[in-house]
């Protein structure tokens, strides 16, 4: 049995990546804003932080430091996600979008990597929206460029780290139907299901870094 962090761990995809982990018998540690989804979930160790307030993240990993010596796969999927028109939002609008799905990830990792199994993986889980060439909607400025700067963070600490370990990838997201999804789009339906998709991401965190290191997979099946 292993042990994996989770970001983003309320609902969606992170819920049922907790869910289904946990099932399996994996000590899962989870975190989330509000863990009250979380609570009573066997192998399921929730930490209520708020990924924006780094003070918040550093109190995590001396907390989490304590009681586990290793970590196989930090799996950050935590997202903000902000539509409105380019025009209209607003620089803090801007940089909060950031600061979760960026600037927390980097946070995050760089305070975790001490107790990364160096054979683990850590793996972000980012949006088609932010990989060259494929699709992009209006009003998702601040979501989709966070995204790809996400990207372009995996690709350059897998290289970093190539000798030393963990390895680094990012699953890049199609539409998977989750909460996040209907807020933005009300009414459209994915085809992919949060259950489905939180049990391609466990297995890929636990096995894919034995063929990958420094790849951003998309996960769609729409082209491009």
């Amino acid at each position: 049995m292993k042990t994996l962090v989770v970001t983003g761990a309320s609902r969606g995809v992170g819920f049922e990546i907790c869910n289904q982990a946990a099932a399996k018998g994996h000590t899962v540690i989870a975190l989330s804003r509000n863990i009250s989804p979380l609570m009573g979930i066997p192998n399921v160790r929730p930490f209520s932080v708020d990924l924006s307030s780094e003070l918040e993240v550093v109190d995590f990993v001396k907390q989490v430091s304590h009681s586990f010596k290793s970590v196989d796969a930090l799996i950050n999927n935590a997202g903000s996600m902000i539509k409105k028109p380019f025009l209209e939002i607003t620089s803090s609008e801007f940089e909060a979008v950031f600061k979760v799905n960026v600037f927390a990830v980097a946070s995050l990792t760089r305070l975790m990597l001490p107790m990364m199994n160096h054979k683990g993986h850590v793996l972000n889980i980012t949006s088609m929206g932010g990989v060259q060439g494929s699709v992009k909607f209006p009003g998702l400025s601040a979501y989709s460029s966070s995204k790809g700067a996400l990207i372009i963070l995996t690709e350059l600490l897998a290289e970093e780290f190539k000798e030393s370990g963990p390895s680094f990838n990012a699953l890049a997201l199609g539409a998977v139907q989750t909460e996040m999804l209907e807020e933005a789009f009300p009414g459209y339906q994915a085809p992919v299901t949060a259950v489905q998709m939180a049990d391609y991401i466990i297995d890929f965190a636990f096995n894919g870094h034995q063929f990958y290191n420094g790849k951003v997979l998309p996960l769609s099946s729409s082209t491009p």
